[in-house]
């Protein structure tokens, strides 16, 4: 089944909030526990054939994909 939930998702390297349209999702920069640069994505997804979307522009743009959540 498909359902619309919200994910985060964190990606080694800092990303500029501008790549928040591209995404459809908010895009912020964190610093990891041991002081790496991250960005966080985090927005509502419609469902898995999006999510999916999401997972290959991150593969596209050669990122460490570190963790993928979902939070609501």
């Amino acid at each position: 089944m498909n359902r619309s939930a919200v994910y985060q998702i964190l990606v080694g390297g800092t990303l500029d909030e501008g790549w928040s349209d591209w995404f459809g999702m908010v895009v912020e920069p964190v610093s990891q526990p041991d002081g790496h640069a991250a960005t966080r994505l985090c927005g509502n997804v419609p469902d898995q054939p999006a999510l999916f979307g999401i997972l290959l522009k991150i593969r596209d743009l050669n990122l460490e994909l570190i963790r993928v959540e979902k939070i609501g």
